[in-house]
């Protein structure tokens, strides 16, 4: 098992090869054009360090018959200008010239539906040739692709939410409403917005025009009217936006409560000592959440009861929130009729289930923000489990987490697997944010479970069919099945198809919560919670 920081220092190099994008020789290309590249624009326009990426590992490994592409050639994140948070959607022109691949479609919609939950302002710096043709079935018609991000640009206008769509390249085909969709339009001296460019106006109407008369910054400045603001160069363009968000006023406040922040008493980086995946050495996760909560201070709820689940209060950045933690230590029970029982660490009993259920409804009741901390193998099977009413507490609990009007933030440090996943708020059931450590695993079931389970029906196959199998075969199947297995519960694997929002370093955790906090909290409408029809 490598340790926790050969896996950290691996996510790390890997995400500094996908910075580069295109390569040096498209980077090249780009400033030949006296352009920047959509990493040097966000650099420049947003307050210093202060730039969270998302959706880094988006299209990790795939379209690898068409060359590849980086990050799913945008760039998304959240991101301060003049202090203010915002959400920034970058194309990347060196990679495709910013085409749109499938995965660029769902990445931006991802940020977008960010921005929509969290009331974010949205900054588009566009600069990309419209859907990569050859993948067009797959980019073209869902409700997941290219067509829903201009159904978003006007449902967030609707919505109060501010954008701004800065063209700072070519902006060509149904990519031409994305900006003009938007608050504020600027565009660059040598950029161009067109329905059609040149070449398929010549082909479709026979007339020649050049691409600067056709929808160049000038024409649509002085004759369209379609910009706002015409910038000779991409600094002017940067600084603008700087100076329109910098004028903006302050909408009301959300209900969720703040304090000035503490610093853990606990040291961050001791996490890596504690965090241990083997069955053979259980953690206890309370160690963890003492080095991530405000002063290592956490009230815990119903600490006797339903063990293999630690809820409770804390403050995470200075903002109060529930959390809701998978328990690895193994623990002492004690059932209705008096009989004593180890219940194994890491599994939703229905105590736990019952009890978890009831403390995510006294948050919802309270105005409470959730923090849900994945490290689950599912719930308990059996006969004892299926007696004690597992499947109500668990539809309970299910209940809950759904009808949540609170935010939830969720943060996959190890195993999430099966119906577990789904009650301690999977991707599914709507997270604000979802981050993963390096350990993460995320599938149905663990690889050795599923590759036992897929090997022996593969066997009962073959045997129906008259033939069997030597040991060495049964082995060697067994292990390839798993090595498939575990490929897919890679968090990467998840990062890639934007089923996880970004891979951070568990010493990082505090801060990621406490950005995804402070974006939550720009949100202030909250509806009625209602739980409708529990199972009792």
């Amino acid at each position: 098992m490598r340790s926790m920081a050969d896996l950290v220092s691996a996510i790390r190099n890997e995400e500094e090869q996908i910075r580069e994008g295109g390569g040096a020789k498209a980077i090249e290309n780009q400033h030949s054009k006296s352009r920047l590249t959509a990493r040097e624009r966000i650099q420049q326009l947003a307050d210093p360090g202060t730039f969270f990426e998302l959706g880094t590992y988006a299209a990790y490994r795939m379209y690898e018959e068409w060359g590849g592409a980086p990050a799913a050639g945008v760039i998304t994140g959240l991101a301060r200008i003049e202090t203010r948070l915002v959400m920034i959607i970058a194309n990347d022109a060196t990679v495709k010239a910013g085409a749109f691949f499938p995965m660029t479609s769902k990445k931006v919609i991802r940020a977008q539906n960010i921005a929509i939950d969290n009331r974010l302002p949205t900054i588009y710096l566009v600069d990309s040739a419209g859907i990569f043709l050859p993948l067009q079935e797959d980019v073209f018609p869902d409700t997941d692709d290219f067509g829903r991000v201009f159904r978003n640009n006007a449902v967030m206008s609707a919505m109060g939410i501010p954008q701004i769509a800065a063209i700072m390249g070519m902006c060509v085909a149904g990519g031409g409403y994305l900006p003009v969709m938007c608050d504020h339009v600027l565009m660059t001296d040598g950029s161009g917005l067109f329905l059609a460019g040149p070449a398929l106006v010549q082909a479709a109407i026979g007339q020649k025009v050049s691409a600067e008369e056709l929808g160049g910054a000038a024409m649509h400045s002085a004759i369209s009217g379609t910009v706002d603001f015409h910038e000779p160069t991409e600094e002017s363009c940067l600084a603008r936006i700087r100076s329109i968000i910098e004028k903006w006023g302050y909408r009301r406040q959300s209900p969720w409560d703040r304090k000035k922040p503490v610093p853990p008493a606990l040291a961050a980086e001791e996490i890596y000592g504690i965090y241990d995946s083997s069955p053979a050495r259980p953690y206890d996760i309370k160690e963890v959440i003492g080095r991530i909560v405000d002063a290592s201070k956490f009230d815990e709820y119903k600490a006797e009861y339903g063990k293999t689940l630690v809820c409770g209060y804390a403050r995470i950045g200075g903002f109060a929130v529930g959390i809701v933690a998978n328990q690895k230590l193994h623990a002492q029970a004690t059932d209705h009729e008096g009989r004593k029982r180890v219940e194994f660490g890491g599994v939703i009993y229905t105590e736990s289930a019952e009890k978890a259920a009831r403390f995510i409804m006294d948050c919802n009741q309270n105005l409470v923000p959730l923090i849900f901390l994945h490290d689950v193998n599912g719930f308990m099977v059996g006969r004892d489990a299926e007696w004690s009413g597992i499947i109500k507490a668990g539809a309970k609990m299910v209940n809950a987490v759904s009808n949540s009007i609170v935010p939830k933030i969720t943060v996959i440090i190890g195993g999430s697997f099966g119906a577990g996943h789904y009650a301690m708020c999977g991707k599914a059931y709507d997270p604000r944010f979802m981050f993963a450590w390096p350990t993460a695993k995320y599938a149905v079931m663990s690889g050795d479970s599923a590759a036992s389970t897929l090997v022996e029906i593969k066997i009962r196959q073959l045997e129906r069919s008259g033939k069997q199998l030597s040991e060495e075969e049964k082995k060697e199947l067994y292990e390839s099945t798993k090595q498939t297995y575990d490929g897919q519960t890679d968090p990467r694997y998840g990062a890639a198809r934007l089923w996880i929002d970004k891979i951070i370093d568990p010493m990082e955790t505090r801060d990621a919560l406490t950005t995804a906090l402070e974006a939550a909290a720009l949100n202030p409408d909250v509806p009625e919670f209602k739980v409708g029809v529990l199972q009792t």
